[in-house]
């Protein structure tokens, strides 16, 4: 592999990355990155390799093009003695494990501040003790609520910008009453953020802090009863495509009201992939990673991802692709959301040069492609078996 430069010309060393969670939707894309465009190793530690068995084993057993480049290490970091080896290990750790769907938010409060706050800490601390750089994903949820929501409806300064538009070292962080439980993410992500920022400033920790704004692409989530529990609510992405596979009426919270921006997974692991290579532009930072030209509410999010997957599977939608249903029927007592997450786009692109590329449309074929020529077999066999009765 030729020798590669980063953003001030110089060579970039191989690194050994230990990736926590680098069997999830995020991880598989970045290790994959990494194999193929990279010279760096990757300890991946997750409880599931599933989503990168390709990258671990080829289909007839010959030698992958990255050998042995990367290890897969099975095991849960809250209960396992390995963690703090394997991070002395490495040059850098990349923390991406997490519970991350709203409908665990409100049910199981505990598990989310226990997995998202209490897990990370051995991880922080292990790096700060041994010298280690951290990239730390923590999520677009820490700003909460905008400012212009608790202006009055139709008052002007809801358009302005300023009262909107979430600014990594400038927007407060937002949330909900106790009682709304949905914030119990959101509140468990930005307290280790505050303490991996402490680390740096007490400590000379050296981090850097990504904030995902709606992340999308193939292998995100489960779909449910074919690869994840039946019972299961993933994220609204992998929730209308397994609507759409069903020809199912996609369900609309509360309306489809809130607002959102989603960027191409491909798109954001470039955006990563810059941050571990230039760790000059990005120690001490945290980093919106987001595409604010593709905002649409999650009703408009549904109509397009109805007729972007009648293109490609060359099904007619349903006369009526949606129906509405209340917060409380679809996630339970204790729900509450934000209603705009525009990412401002100033720092990374700052640091980092980078923007985003891929359209909503585009982006939203690509996954769905992927969606129907991956489960739409598997769900046809499921619905045509006999219910018990």
């Amino acid at each position: 592999m030729a020798s590669r430069m980063d953003l001030d010309g110089n060579p970039i060393k191989p690194l050994t990355i230990c990736m926590i969670g680098a069997g999830g939707f995020i991880g598989s894309h970045l290790c994959e990155k990494l194999m193929n465009e990279t010279p760096h190793r990757v300890l991946g530690l997750d409880v599931y390799s599933d989503k990168i068995k390709h990258l671990l084993q080829s289909p007839d057993g010959s030698v992958l093009p990255w050998g042995d480049r990367i290890q897969f290490h099975k095991l849960n970091i809250k209960q396992d003695s390995r963690l703090e080896g394997l991070i002395k290990m490495s040059d850098l750790v990349i923390n991406l494990a997490a519970i991350c769907t709203p409908a665990d938010y409100n049910t199981r409060p505990l598990d989310t501040i226990y997995s998202n706050f209490i897990d990370a800490l051995p991880v922080v601390k292990y790096c700060s003790e041994n010298g280690k750089r951290l990239i730390h994903f923590s999520t677009c949820e820490v700003y909460g609520k905008t400012i212009g929501s608790f202006l009055p409806k139709d008052h002007p300064l809801r358009q302005d910008p300023s009262f909107y538009v979430l600014k990594e070292d400038v927007s407060p962080c937002i949330f909900g009453s106790i009682e709304k439980q949905r914030w119990s993410y959101a509140c468990a992500k930005q307290l280790i953020e505050r303490l991996i920022y402490a680390e740096g400033a007490e400590n000379g920790l050296e981090f850097t802090i990504v904030r995902p704004f709606n992340w999308i692409g193939p292998r995100m989530d489960f779909i449910p009863g074919i690869d994840g529990p039946s019972e299961g609510v993933p994220r609204v992405l992998a929730c209308f495509s397994n609507a759409l596979l069903r020809r199912q009426q996609l369900k609309l919270v509360d309306g489809g009201q809130s607002q959102r921006t989603f960027i191409y997974i491909k798109d954001a692991i470039e955006a990563v992939l810059l941050m571990i290579e230039n760790p000059a532009r990005a120690n001490g930072h945290i980093f919106n990673v987001g595409n604010p030209n593709n905002e649409v509410t999650v009703r408009q999010l549904a109509e397009m991802m109805a007729m972007v997957y009648s293109k490609v599977s060359g099904e007619a939608p349903l006369d009526v692709p949606t129906i509405d249903v209340s917060s409380k029927e679809f996630y339970g007592e204790g729900y509450d959301d934000s209603d705009k997450r525009i990412p401002d786009m100033t720092i990374i692109n700052k640091q980092l040069g980078w923007d985003p590329k891929t359209s909503l449309w585009d982006l939203l074929e690509s996954t769905l492609t992927y969606q129907h020529r991956t489960y739409a077999e598997a769900i046809k066999k499921t619905m045509s078996k006999p219910t018990s009765s």
